[in-house]
């Protein structure tokens, strides 16, 4: 065979391959000043899920209403503001005072005047970290945060001698620990913070 054949001939198989099932032909070449494009993790995101009695009471249905609601209101704001990740279970525990998290990634709700977004917020930040894990302990265990991405972030909203102050597994301004602290400025800023402290090493 001769060689501009055998050329002609590679060539054809070449072509072929490229065109078979499951393999994408390859793209002109872009000219080199034009961005590569790179590829992107996907992001991680917060799931929730709620534990449910077989057959609930009217009390039981009415919390569950409630923290339905609360629970999807907080997790799409940290699913649309931060890329963090975490798979939470819910309980309804008439005899939490208020509610709690935990970082194995539960969280109770008990007394209905803490059903509401800003408490399900304040409880997602405990189980990512916020006042449960070691990092926190390293970070904020000072009474100031000491990372550098939360404090740059936290001067960005609120000027250059802002600071955040933690204190008993919390922290502010942006912690979300009581319900005048609540505003859709505050709760985004909240979980910016919170996705912030999470790249200081929370």
């Amino acid at each position: 065979m001769s060689s501009l054949r055998r050329k002609t001939v590679m060539a054809a198989l070449a072509a072929a391959l490229l065109a078979g099932p499951g393999v994408a032909q390859a793209a002109p070449q872009a000219s080199q000043s034009a961005p590569v494009p790179r590829e992107r993790a996907a992001a991680a995101t917060i799931t929730w899920t709620l534990v449910r009695a077989s057959n609930p009471t009217q009390d039981q249905q009415t919390a569950y209403n409630l923290i339905t609601t609360a629970m999807n209101a907080a997790v799409a704001r940290y699913n649309n503001l931060s890329d963090l990740g975490k798979n939470i279970t819910v309980h309804y525990n008439p005899g939490v005072p208020t509610a709690d998290g935990n970082i194995n990634g539960t969280i109770r709700f008990g007394n209905r005047g803490y059903m509401n977004e800003r408490t399900a917020l304040h409880e997602i930040a405990h189980t990512i970290g916020v006042g449960t894990s070691s990092g926190w302990s390293r970070l904020g265990g000072s009474g100031t945060w000491t990372g550098s991405r939360a404090t740059a972030l936290v001067r960005q909203f609120d000027g250059a001698s802002a600071k955040i102050s933690t204190g008993g597994g919390h922290f502010w301004p942006y912690g979300l620990n009581y319900d005048n602290e609540y505003s859709g400025t505050a709760a985004d800023r909240h979980v910016r913070i919170v996705a912030a402290m999470v790249s200081d090493g929370l």
